[in-house]
């Protein structure tokens, strides 16, 4: 896999804790509709810790899908180890994003800086 900028987001422990950083926005985008916000709350929630545990791992960059597929297996008889499983998926595919997107590295890199989290900022 050819990183987007060399040196950068190399560690699946660097983009993980990037990507909590978007997960920021996505919480300002949430607390900003007017519907029943729980499923989102739980997907959001289920993602978090997701990262949370893969920037304390720092599994090794070749080993990570396989890091993903047995923390989402570990998970697998909890009553969201399907949602666990998913949020994996998308994981490993916001890595894939980050060593072949420069647009996307670049964006995480500077703290995937959004106007609704921003927003969400302002308001509190």
């Amino acid at each position: 896999m050819t990183l987007a900028a060399p040196g950068a987001l190399e560690r699946p422990a660097q983009v993980c804790g990037a990507l909590i950083a978007a997960l920021d926005a996505a919480e300002g985008r949430r607390k900003m509709r007017k519907r029943d916000q729980t499923p989102d709350a739980v997907g959001l929630g289920i993602k978090r810790e997701l990262l949370e545990r893969a920037v304390v791992d720092d599994p090794d960059p070749d080993a990570f899908e396989a890091w993903l597929l047995q923390y989402s297996q570990a998970r697998a008889r909890e009553p969201a180890g399907g949602a666990v499983a998913a949020m994996a998926r998308a994981v490993f595919e916001e890595w894939r994003l980050a060593h072949t997107m420069r647009d996307f590295a670049a964006w995480l890199e500077h703290g995937a800086p959004s106007d609704d989290s921003l927003a969400a900022t302002r308001r509190t």
